[in-house]
């Protein structure tokens, strides 16, 4: 960044304001603020964020600075009479960090500067306790050496320990001014000793090396770590703000606090807070003394505590949040030291959210921008009792979240069979595959050793609101011998007991108590929110999603494949069903079919096994179609390759090898083992599937297709108002499209003729491959819909394995910044999303009432759906459990569009 010569690098707080946050920082722009509004704010100044980038990228600090710096300290020692570092009355400042968003303990501060051997005498004289004074000039070294000198912490901690055992006292408060002189002169060694040069004596040197230092600890490794994990910018820097220094530890009438203007836990109006008398604000912080309630600093201090509660109020109500505020009491002087909107949990946000709206503070789209789908996410989960004693056996990636408990089964048909005797059982398997469907339907969670966020346990778990731990390396599972070993030696046996935390990727041995969701209950239909045992939380979510729903654009449909997915996720509130995924109709006992489907040598043999089908795929949709009636039903035709419906090759391998050693009869496994060989590929994802499978195996798409049709045909005769929309997978280009959907219209019109039921089956395609993409143009000419595939498309647009990525290389891709997060959660808006907002364009340009909608992972994310609502999707589709999430985010987009267009 070039500097300007015309830019102001420096702000009095009564220069700026809390709009000036992208300039000042928070804490500068929220000190400006109250220094507005009249309020007791020490006086002081703050160099921009730009000062510090022009550092950080340059390598030295904008030219005209020093001197800005310079003329604001001149009018900051006018103001208060005294000068930094004065020998007789020594003005001392504070030196903090303050970027645009809250970075808690993250960068650096260093507070008493000004402070030397010839001033630490004036401020003892000038405050007539010299006890308080060289406590000050020992903080100052202690925080000046670790900050801006780079020391190790630890060791002037531990001289100080060494005081304190030598006088045998606990507590620093215990010692003297004696004691403390001792102290400073250890910690001066200290410094000597570490860096070679003595303390800074010279108050300015010491406040523009301090200034350096909070510029530096914008790229420290916990600030940059920090960032990526709240998705903070790595460019905006930091704010430094230089305030006079009021002083807590000037005995028992001082002291030093955080307030809150309501429970930043529950939501709830009161007083809450802690306060430490003679103290300075660290000493909150760092939890070396016991604090008292903040409703206890009335006793002690009446008059500063009613000061305090009229200056909350007044916070509460000009921000019209919920504020954070810190403040220090100087002998019986109120200041107010920051504040800020404080952070709050997710069932508080909802809280606060409407309260504010019934005290007339903000109206019902402003509480809708206050609450994220990321909060109402955490209150749907249920929860482990926080107070039950664990035992902690393992820990994995946090993939589908939710507690469950069970016995532990190693393999799907044990935990179907234990589930259907009223056993609860947690699967656990070092990965999952497709045959596992049944057991994990069955399960109350997944456990795997293998896999990340979105391996097939993960993907499939999410979509069922199933509890799920991936990936957890330090657990041996064997399955062989229904057994698993944690890195302590200890071994869970098939039967023992176990509980996941699918929220922290947490294993525990035993039974962790579960503590129930009433907002899931409410979303079920099982609480009603106006009734007057309703809980509070429950009603306040009930007010936000329903303005939601009043405002968004963005319709939300369900990815589910069966009756009960479909009628929950109704109940959760979808308006149709954009995933229906055919596959998992072909798994469990009809696995037999395919296999004679695959194995067939005649076009009578595949054609048998198609008919033995049909009617089971036309039972499957007639449910569906019943449990949506009215609603929009997307149907996916057959997409995985047909290897996924065929045993395990070693397995195959094996019972081959065996039957021919014991000379008993194999044809069959023989058989199979060939079409295993046949239909191996080195990349399955990048293989026969999807739309190819329907063009090369004769009868497959066109048995789906009447399956469909006939259902559809059966709806309507029971007077039901079936509205399907057949899709058509992995289609690259038109003429592919164009062939399949010729063949589906001839059987549509001869099922028409047999059943003399006029059908309106739309037909269209998922774009999930970059070239379907780049050529929606030409597609959308016999496409009636689109439904962007984004799993499928991140994968190829990236040129990701999804299964084996996350396990191999993502962490270290976090951890070096490239993602901010994995584009498997959130669309890579660059990359995966430019691709959909041209399709979406061309598509429109093509056919003007083109219908498009999601289906893939990202729609049920938050982040995600804003980027849909914004290139103009119709509708997203998610899991059922995600669906409130979706219509939460989407009205959320509308009213920030809506807001932004205002403006």
């Amino acid at each position: 960044m070039s500097e300007n010569n015309d830019q102001k690098f420096v702000y009095d707080f009564t220069e700026g304001n809390r709009d000036l946050k992208d300039l000042l920082g928070g804490k500068g722009a929220n000190l400006a603020e109250m220094t507005n509004l009249g309020l007791p704010v020490p006086p002081g100044f703050t160099i921009t964020t730009e000062a510090c980038k022009v550092y950080l990228e340059s390598g030295s600090e904008p030219v005209a600075l020093r001197d800005e710096v310079t003329a604001h300290l001149d009018a900051l020692e006018r103001k208060m009479g005294k000068k930094l570092g004065q020998a007789d009355d020594p003005l001392l400042v504070s030196v903090r960090s303050g970027a645009k968003f809250s970075m808690p303990g993250m960068m650096d501060t260093v507070l008493n500067i000004g402070l030397s051997d010839e001033s630490v005498t004036g401020l003892a004289r000038q405050a007539d306790n010299e006890r308080f004074a060289w406590d000050s000039y020992r903080r100052l070294i202690q925080m000046f050496g670790k900050t801006v000198l780079g020391v190790d912490g630890e060791l002037f901690e531990d001289a100080l320990d060494e005081a304190k055992a030598a006088k045998k006292v606990a507590s620093d408060t215990d010692l003297d001014a004696a004691d403390l002189k001792k102290v400073v002169k250890q910690f001066k060694k200290i410094v000597k000793a570490e860096t070679g040069r003595d303390f800074p004596q010279d108050p300015r040197e010491q406040m523009d090396l301090a200034i350096e230092a909070v510029f530096n600890s914008w790229n420290t490794d916990r600030a940059k770590l920090y960032r990526r994990q709240e998705r903070i910018p790595g460019d905006l820097g930091t704010a430094v703000n230089v305030c006079s220094m009021v002083f807590g530890n000037l005995g028992p009438d001082s002291g030093t606090g955080v307030a809150f203007t309501r429970d930043p836990a529950s939501g709830h109006q009161g007083v809450y807070g802690d306060y430490l008398q003679n103290a300075q604000g660290e000493d909150v912080v760092a939890g070396i003394r016991n604090t008292v309630p903040l409703a206890e600093l009335e006793s002690i201090d009446k008059k500063s505590y009613d000061q305090l509660m009229q200056i909350m109020e007044t916070l509460e109500t000009h921000y019209k949040d919920l504020c954070d505020i810190e403040f220090t009491i100087e002998r019986g002087q109120l200041w107010m030291l920051q504040t800020r909107v404080g952070k709050r949990t997710a069932g508080a946000a909802f809280r606060i959210a409407t309260q504010l709206v019934d005290q007339g503070l903000i109206d019902e789209a402003e509480a809708l921008q206050r609450v994220t789908g990321a909060q109402l996410a955490q209150l749907m989960f249920p929860k482990f009792d926080e107070h039950a004693k664990v035992e902690q056996i393992g820990r994995g990636i946090a993939a589908s979240p939710g507690a469950a408990v069970g016995k532990a089964v190693f393999d799907s048909y044990t935990a179907v069979k234990w589930s259907r005797s009223g056993e609860k059982v947690i699967l656990i398997r070092r990965e999952t595959n497709p045959d596992d469907l049944d057991g994990m339907i069955a399960a109350e969670g997944i456990l795997t050793s293998r896999g990340g966020k979105t391996s097939h346990a993960a993907v499939v778990a999410r979509g069922m609101g199933k509890t799920c731990v991936c990936g957890a390396e330090e657990l041996e599972v064997d399955t062989k011998r229904r057994r698993m070993t944690t890195a302590s030696g200890a071994v869970i046996e098939e039967g023992d007991v176990v509980s996941i935390d699918g929220s922290t990727g947490k294993v525990y041995l035993g039974e962790v108590p579960v503590v129930p969701s009433p907002v899931v209950e409410y979303f079920e239909g099982r609480m009603h929110a106006g009734a007057d045992d309703a809980d509070e939380l429950v009603q306040a979510v009930h007010r936000i999603m329903a303005y939601a729903d009043r405002v968004r654009r963005l319709r939300v449909r369900a990815n589910a494949d069966n009756a009960e997915d479909a009628s929950r996720a109704r109940r959760f509130g979808a308006q149709g069903i954009g995933l229906c995924r055919t596959e998992h109709m072909f798994l469990g006992e009809r696995r037999q079919y395919v296999e004679r489907l695959i194995l067939a040598d005649t076009d009578a043999e595949r054609d048998d096994a198609l008919k033995a089908l049909l009617p089971l795929q036309k039972s499957d949709f007639v449910e569906l179609f019943e449990a949506m009636d009215g609603l929009p039903v997307t149907v996916r035709l057959l997409d995985p390759p047909l290897h996924e419906f065929l045993p395990d090759i070693t397995e195959l391998s094996v019972r081959v090898a065996l039957a021919e050693s014991r000379k008993e009869p194999h044809e069959n496994d023989l058989r199979l083992l060939q079409a295993v060989h046949r239909l191996h590929e080195q990349n399955p994802m990048l293989g026969l599937r999807g739309v190819r499978l329907g063009l090369v195996i004769p009868g497959l798409f066109t048995m789906q297709v009447r399956a469909i049709a006939e259902a559809a045909a059966q709806r309507i005769d029971a007077k039901g108002d079936p509205r399907v929309e057949i899709m058509i997978p992995l289609v690259g280009t038109v003429q592919e499209l164009e062939i399949v959907r010729e063949d589906a219209e001839q059987v549509i019109a001869e099922v028409q003729a047999e059943t003399g039921v006029e059908l309106k089956l739309a037909l269209g395609t998922m774009i999930e491959l970059p070239r379907a993409a780049v050529t929606a143009g030409q597609i959308a000419e016999a496409a009636e819909f689109f439904s962007f595939g984004t799993n499928d498309l991140t994968q190829t647009v990236w040129g990701f394995s999804r299964d084996d990525v996350e396990a191999s290389f993502f962490t270290a891709y976090l951890e070096k910044g490239i993602f901010g997060v994995s584009p498997f959660e959130t669309i890579d808006k660059d990359g995966v999303g430019a691709l959909v907002r041209s399709a979406v364009q061309a598509g429109r340009a093509t056919r003007p009432d083109i219908k498009l909608g999601v289906c893939g992972e990202h729609g049920g994310d938050p982040e995600s759906v804003h980027f849909f609502h914004e290139v103009g999707l119709d509708y997203v589709s998610c899991s059922p459990f995600r669906i409130p999430v979706a219509r939460l985010e989407a009205g959320r987009a509308a009213a920030e569009a809506k807001g932004s267009d205002s403006r």
